[in-house]
């Protein structure tokens, strides 16, 4: 079994002007991170929560390469950091950028620097920033999507759910309901199907959209089934919630299904509001970038999740945050000439 081992420097410092920071500690940013400062850059990693983002509240992955028989999320974000902190990279965890303000030191284009302000007071300094924030932290509040129906906002803690890796432990025995068939629907089934008595998933769509080989283990599960274009429509309860309205999408049907917790995987936002103004978004929120992963601001690059038309892999975080390095590395040598 892997150990983590956390050399490297750990404390972020204020007075200090970075090469690089950034913004957010999961694949994307980490790899980033690996090859900036392997390259002998000075790299700070901040991230608003625990390191490891999104990935690391999956339970199993398989498709990512390397891993022939799957590799727990929490430990492959292990393996990241370890590799990031090593080869020298600075993380700070807790710390929540608020803000990035562009300012130039001296008179020329070739003398900008980026300071950020985080949630805890503190102003941090960097020649380049790299938006890799992903979708969603849980951990400080950023909620995935919602669907908007009564009962959601009343029952959230009493039985609604987001994260059935951090929930599903609470259902032991209970009747379930899962509302979306995609892979992270499916993916965090998995942990509720070893505790729950059923779990019935719920999917607007005709079809499923996770992975195929996904589908197959989960929904040949006994303890699952599942309603295809069918949509909640209310969420009822007490004191917690008691059971939930379906409608038939084709016929209109409205069904009451009793169920003990409800857990909902409907998409994510992306958390760029502290962004806005500053560098192009799409109408979704999601930053936009060209092939190099430079944003519409020079100094500022986007990585992973949060970037415009891509699809939400570990494999393709990755990636960006290579390709993000490489366009770093020649955005800082034009800046010191």
């Amino acid at each position: 079994m892997f150990k983590l081992d956390l050399t490297g420097p750990m404390e972020a410092d204020e007075g200090t002007i970075y090469d690089l920071i950034v913004i957010g500690a999961g694949p994307a940013g980490f790899t980033c991170a690996i090859y900036t400062s392997r390259e002998g850059w000075k790299t700070l990693i901040l991230e608003k929560a625990a390191s490891g983002g999104l990935i690391a509240k999956t339970h199993r992955i398989e498709n990512y390469p390397g891993f022939p028989d799957g590799i727990d999320g929490s430990e492959l974000m292990e393996r990241f950091q370890a590799q990031a902190l090593r080869f020298g990279a600075q993380l700070a965890e807790f710390e929540e950028v608020t803000s990035i303000e562009r300012l130039q030191q001296g008179t020329g284009e070739s003398d900008p620097i980026f300071h950020l302000k985080t949630n805890s007071g503190k102003t941090y300094q960097g020649r380049a920033v790299l938006l890799a924030t992903g979708n969603l932290l849980l951990a400080t509040g950023n909620l995935p999507k919602k669907l908007g129906i009564p009962g959601e906002a009343e029952y959230f803690s009493k039985g609604v759910s987001y994260c059935a890796t951090c929930d599903g432990p609470l259902y032991k025995d209970q009747d379930t309901i899962v509302v979306g068939a995609g892979n992270s629907g499916l993916q965090e089934s998995e942990i509720l199907l070893k505790y729950a008595k059923s779990v019935k998933f719920i999917e607007f769509l005709p079809y499923s959209t996770a992975a195929k080989v996904m589908q197959e283990r989960v929904f040949n599960h006994p303890k699952a089934s599942i309603l295809l274009n069918h949509m909640l429509t209310e969420i009822k309860g007490g004191k917690t919630v008691t059971s939930v309205m379906v409608k038939n999408r084709d016929s209109g049907e409205l069904t009451e299904i009793p169920t003990k917790g409800v857990f909902i995987y409907v998409g994510y936002e992306p958390p760029t509001d502290f962004i806005k103004g500053l560098v192009k978004l799409d109408k979704a929120g999601y930053i936009i970038t060209d092939e190099h992963m430079a944003t519409s601001l020079p100094g500022i690059f986007a990585a992973g999740d949060v970037r415009s038309n891509n699809l939400a892999q570990c494999a393709v975080a990755v990636g960006d945050g290579a390709k993000a390095a490489r366009g770093i590395r020649e955005y800082l040598h034009k800046q010191k000439g």
